[in-house]
């Protein structure tokens, strides 16, 4: 009975694993959990009532935020919950889509990066209210950062036509996991969100600048590959 069950969420992985190119850490575990609970899901809750449900997760992080600010920062653990809620509604949309063959590449596509923009966009806002001073600007920081990460990912989607979320080793499943770890220890230490968010900046601006280098020299291959193949059309 485990290896049938075993056997069907492997053949459930591939399924919903079309169109991504995974390298996160958790890639394989993350998976098989998103394969578990594709099969599980009502008909009824469509792929954009998923959508809808991540970005109420995030609304609940922004909302973590504010009343840790006027409150308690025991409140940020409200975040933590929000970021499970978030995952869970990002994960499975697209490929519960791909699950139930009714997949909308573009349209997905397109809903997913508004939505994960706006949601981001939201969550700094919060984290900006609830920081004091001259620490706001790790709100903007981070906005700015992630912001481009996000056109890295879509130059790199036209550039060689694979669509990757994944920064190296790192996705959204392990930064909402660094960012839940932070909203803890705030709890628990007041005042090391400032300083651990700092240092999250810091290696989102490092992995950018890796990214983009990458990025360049791949973009650079793709126009020595197309220039050839334009000589070799005049030639023909």
């Amino acid at each position: 009975m485990k290896n049938t069950e075993e056997q069907q969420i492997s053949e459930v992985v591939k399924v919903i694993s079309q169109g991504r190119n995974r390298t996160n850490i958790l890639r394989n575990s993350e998976q098989n959990t998103i394969a578990y609970f594709v099969k599980r899901i009502p008909n009824w809750i469509s792929s954009d009532m998923l959508t809808g449900i991540g970005f109420l997760g995030n609304i609940l992080v922004f909302m973590s935020f504010v009343l840790a600010a006027y409150f308690s920062p025991n409140f940020l653990l409200m975040g933590v919950i929000g970021f499970m809620i978030s995952w869970f509604g990002d994960s499975l949309d697209g490929r519960m889509a791909y699950y139930r063959n009714i997949p909308r590449k573009w349209y997905g596509f397109t809903l997913d990066v508004i939505t994960d923009w706006i949601g981001i966009v939201l969550i700094c806002f919060g984290f900006i209210i609830y920081a004091k001073g001259v620490w706001e600007i790790i709100g903007f920081a981070f906005v700015v950062l992630y912001g481009w990460e996000m056109i890295t990912t879509m130059i790199r989607y036209k550039v060689n036509n694979q669509y990757s979320i994944d920064s190296g080793l790192l996705g959204p499943t392990e930064v909402r996991i660094v960012i839940s770890s932070i909203l803890v220890l705030e709890t628990l230490v007041n005042g090391s969100i400032l300083y651990s968010g700092s240092i999250a900046c810091i290696l989102l601006f490092a992995s950018n600048i890796i990214d983009t280098i990458k990025l360049l020299k791949l973009a650079d291959i793709q126009d020595k590959i197309e220039l050839e193949k334009k000589k070799q059309e005049s030639h023909a």
